[in-house]
């Protein structure tokens, strides 16, 4: 790539923030080399932040400027509060909401998801624009401002739709502001994607533990709405819970919808192959709206290591992108005692990766200690790891962490058994979160 090359981004979140440091673009009336020019269209009217560390915004643990991403390089042309509303890939220009029109000669999407909608009775009342009041997705750092000072209301009562990681972290988020919260999960147990039943039911334990009310394998029927502001919730069993608040953490869908007004191929995401190109060659496509060998990864990792290798590629370096090995981390914290004799949860920190499920054939190694709130459990096909989870003490995860991201075949002569029972390696924090 020469550095006059204009190389446009949509998309304003964490993979094109990493993709804008990793170019480092030319500086402004730079003409002869040190980049490309780079502009960024952001829809959001914040400048980038890290978006796996809303719930901790949302608890009151951080203000949200201690989770802005580094500013991006003084040649980057970032455009804040615009969104582009259609691609033109005759005249390689992005047109946008503000009637501008962006040319380009490479044209990154980076346009991340949104959040899901469930089908339920009452979320768009009849004459009401948009979501009743006090109903909320769990998406964006407005989404996190709107959700704080409803939580700020004396006595409000919130349900949280959704038991996956997402709503987990927001359930917990409001607990930890003495919110009284209701947890409702579709499914069985909670986090399904990540866990066994073994270590959502401590999962559960410690949720429980903060004062959360949890329902599993109940699905919610619908909103109970007056004058546009939710007041109750219904679940599928007759349950009815108040409600002054409504976070819905029912997962993300990749936003597709440009790519596909601009003809390029989409199933779940926007497919795109080994040099993350869309079926363009002057379009890539990274982060949540991204669909490599089928996966749509949906966390922050991958973004980041798509956004790592699109760097590369786009400027000429030979790099091929082989998927990423996601380790999702989270920690659970718990309130302060809620009474002079009522003792502080304890926190809980979990890491998954992989299956949660083994095959048949496959070796599962397993030590529960309920009273500890321990559980550690891999499974390894072959020589290789497949899935692991561990809650508790994670004095073993950075060896099985690095173990599980390099794909590395275990040492033949190791005692499967230490792979849990290690004490001496040192924890990683790899990225993880939605």
């Amino acid at each position: 790539m020469t550095s006059q090359q204009r190389v446009v981004v949509i998309g304003g979140g964490m993979a094109a923030a990493r993709l804008a440091q990793r170019l480092r673009p030319a500086a402004a009336g730079d003409t002869d080399g040190g980049g490309p020019a780079l502009t960024v269209v952001g829809e959001e009217p914040h400048a980038p932040y890290n978006r796996v560390l809303l719930a901790e915004v949302l608890a009151g643990r951080y203000a949200h400027e201690v989770i802005a991403l580094p500013a991006p390089h003084d040649g980057v042309r970032w455009l804040s509060g615009v969104r582009a509303v259609r691609i033109d890939r005759a005249s390689r220009t992005v047109l946008c909401d503000d009637g501008q029109a962006v040319p380009y000669d490479r044209l990154v999407l980076a346009t991340g998801s949104n959040p899901v909608l469930p089908p339920l009775r009452g979320l768009f009342p009849p004459g009401h624009d948009g979501l009743p009041d006090g109903v909320h997705p769990f998406r964006t750092l407005d989404d996190c401002a709107a959700l704080d000072a409803a939580a700020a209301r004396p006595g409000v009562r919130a349900v949280v739709i959704g038991g996956g990681l997402l709503g987990v972290s927001a359930a917990r988020a409001l607990a930890e502001r003495g919110v009284s919260v209701l947890l409702a999960q579709q499914g069985e147990h909670l986090m399904e994607r990540q866990l066994d039943a073994g270590a959502a039911d401590l999962l559960r334990a410690h949720v429980e533990g903060l004062g959360v009310e949890v329902h599993t394998g109940c699905r919610v029927r619908g909103l109970r709405v007056e004058d546009g502001s939710v007041r109750a919730v219904e679940l599928a069993d007759g349950y009815v819970s108040d409600a002054g608040l409504v976070v819905l953490a029912c997962g993300v869908r990749p936003r597709v919808g440009l790519a596909r007004a601009a003809g390029l191929p989409v199933d779940r995401g926007v497919l795109v192959d080994d040099q993350l190109r869309t079926a363009d060659p002057r379009i890539h496509a990274i982060g949540d709206c991204a669909q490599h060998d089928g996966v749509v990864y949906g966390l922050a990792g991958p973004a980041l290591e798509q956004a790592d290798l699109l760097a590369r590629v786009l400027s000429e370096e030979a790099a091929r992108y082989r998927g990423t090995r996601a380790l999702t981390r989270l920690t659970l914290t718990g309130p302060g005692p809620r009474s002079g004799s009522v003792p502080a949860p304890v926190p809980l920190d979990l890491a998954a990766f992989g299956s949660p499920s083994p095959r048949p054939g496959d070796d599962v190694i397993h030590l529960s200690d309920a009273t500890r709130s321990a559980y550690r459990k891999v499974i390894v096909r072959g020589d290789r790891l497949v899935g692991g989870i561990l809650l508790g003490d994670l004095g073993a995860v950075g060896t099985l962490a690095r173990t599980w991201e390099a794909d590395d075949p275990l040492p033949p002569a190791a005692p499967l058994l230490h792979l849990l029972t290690t004490e001496t390696a040192t924890p990683s924090h790899p990225d993880g979160g939605s």
